[in-house]
């Protein structure tokens, strides 16, 4: 996977205001941050403190001051903390394959997304053998994923080269 190229197919301006659902340790969250510019906003959410601890360590040392960390459990609406209709862009990125409540998730991230926005689905491609990334079990259906984010009211826009291992999907609220 090539964060850099896949955070340039976003389409992030300046200003914009995105969320980074389940952060982790900020993978894309920080180059989101340059992208937006000191006049946007992102949201690194996350349930682990500790890897909020380590985005806000790297967005100190990368000299950011358009980043905000909250805790939250996403698999609640309203859990996020963000206001409705509140964001342009919401980035799910290996966060689907960890839960049981993907369309939990899925409702949170349309909640906060502003009419237009755009939803960024990533995640760990199933039948991809190779032994790389967790359980087959637990690995994304595609095509599943497409059918219930389309279920949701959320209209196809493109696909995004992921990686071999990975799928990516941006869907307009």
């Amino acid at each position: 996977m090539n964060p850099e190229a896949i955070v340039e197919s976003f389409g992030l301006q300046s200003g914009m205001k995105v969320a980074d659902f389940g952060s982790g340790s900020g993978y894309f969250t920080i180059l989101m941050a340059k992208k937006v510019g000191d006049s946007g906003q992102v949201t690194a959410v996350d349930i682990l403190e500790s890897a909020l601890e380590t985005v806000r360590a790297k967005a100190s040392v990368s000299g950011l001051k358009n980043l905000q960390t909250i805790r939250a459990d996403l698999e609640v609406l309203g859990g996020s903390g963000l206001s409705d209709s509140s964001q342009d862009i919401v980035l799910l990125a290996n966060i689907l394959f960890q839960s049981v409540k993907k369309l939990d998730i899925i409702n949170e991230a349309k909640r906060v997304l502003a009419p237009g926005g755009l939803l960024i689905v990533i995640d760990w491609k199933k039948g991809i053998n190779g032994g790389v990334g967790p359980p087959e079990n637990s690995k994304v259906d595609s095509a599943e994923m497409k059918i219930s984010l389309e279920n949701q009211g959320l209209r196809f826009v493109n696909n995004i080269d992921a990686g071999l291992f990975h799928f990516g999907f941006i869907y307009r609220k």
